[in-house]
């Protein structure tokens, strides 16, 4: 039973990425030129937190 909920300690993973993009999506544009590069960082950073946690969320033991 146990496994079957494994995979929801990643959603945090989801949303902290979404968030990234959420903030760097519009910060990007916003913000002065040498600090829209950490927006946009922040943007891929957020990508692929997001696109881990969905991996990991759905598939538990992707990297085992």
């Amino acid at each position: 039973r146990s496994d079957m909920y494994a995979g929801l300690k990643y959603i945090p993973l989801i949303i902290v990425g979404l968030a990234g993009i959420i903030w760097g999506l519009p910060a990007s544009h916003r913000l002065p030129r040498p600090v829209d590069i950490a927006a946009a960082l922040a943007v891929l950073a957020g990508v692929v937190m997001m696109a881990m946690g969905v991996l990991l969320t759905v598939i538990p033991n992707f990297f085992r």
